[in-house]
């Protein structure tokens, strides 16, 4: 079974019902995976998705309030760490890897810093750290992005994620006719605006807070970008490479923010060689 036509399972979790899907290989060590900003279940990259999955147990998460999952999107990126670890904790999982996306990165550091021994891997895509260059500008990047999407009747991850020549272009339209063959059967709820407001705020906050130095992480880390982030700087992945001891950084060439799904197939072999 792939992606595509795996559905939502469902979890009581402080007595609201989260949202979550498990697939791939059991008994192997469970990658969660923490999506981006705005995003559901349903914007992870199927073909991705599926590489992973022949390797390894994988399992997605819809924080509260968003998608299927019940309650209120918290305010700050640390509040949303906590939900993340209550759900963790809730389906039992007692060691995992963690792949953080964009503000799913942000929270996968914050959740690091409340468990110091939960996660024995942690990959960062398309992210960075506390206070970090340009990350209090997201909510104003965004916005613009959304706009010149509206204005070429485009979808606006067609500007957030990719590179906005020709080129870039191509790869969104492959990436995106991927996510559109969802049956309609397996579909997630959409993103609600009021929980989309919430996290912007979030990303807001922890963008304006007091840079950290990040030694609270001391798993092995893998820092995941593109060449060219126009989201998230990609500067912000060397920062985080420097403050990180013993981290891996790869970059990819003529991407930006959605470079795991532009390179679904090198970044599959990278994780899978990061992970052991």
């Amino acid at each position: 079974m792939g992606y595509l036509s795996t559905k939502n399972s469902y979890r009581n979790v402080s007595s609201e019902r989260i949202a979550y899907r498990k697939l791939g290989k059991p008994k192997t060590p469970p990658l969660v995976m923490l999506v981006h900003l705005g995003a559901t279940l349903d914007n992870w990259d199927p073909k991705l998705i599926d590489l992973l999955a022949k390797k390894r147990q994988l399992i997605l998460l819809d924080l509260p309030g968003v998608g299927a999952s019940k309650g209120k999107v918290a305010v700050t990126i640390s509040k949303m760490a906590k939900q993340a670890l209550a759900i963790i904790k809730a389906l039992e999982l007692k060691e995992i890897d963690l792949l953080g996306l964009s503000m799913g990165g942000m929270i996968a550091q914050e959740l690091v810093k409340l468990d110091q021994t939960l996660v024995k891997h942690l990959i960062l895509v398309g992210t960075g750290p506390k206070g970090g260059l340009g990350i209090d500008q997201v909510t104003q990047t965004t916005f613009k992005y959304m706009l010149k999407a509206g204005l070429t009747r485009s979808d606006p991850k067609r500007y957030i994620f990719y590179e906005h020549d020709a080129a870039g272009k191509a790869e969104a339209d492959k990436v995106l006719a991927r996510l559109a063959r969802r049956p309609a059967q397996y579909a997630d709820k959409k993103m609600q605006v009021s929980g989309f407001l919430r996290q912007l705020k979030a990303i807001k906050r922890y963008g304006t807070a007091k840079p950290t130095d990040l030694n609270f992480i001391t798993c092995p880390t893998l820092i995941v970008n593109g060449d060219n982030d126009l989201m998230v700087p990609t500067k912000n992945s060397y920062v985080m490479h420097q403050k990180i001891k013993d981290s891996q950084l790869v970059s990819y060439p003529k991407a930006g923010h959605g470079s795991l799904f532009q390179y679904a197939d090198e970044f599959a072999v990278t994780l899978n060689d990061f992970l052991g």
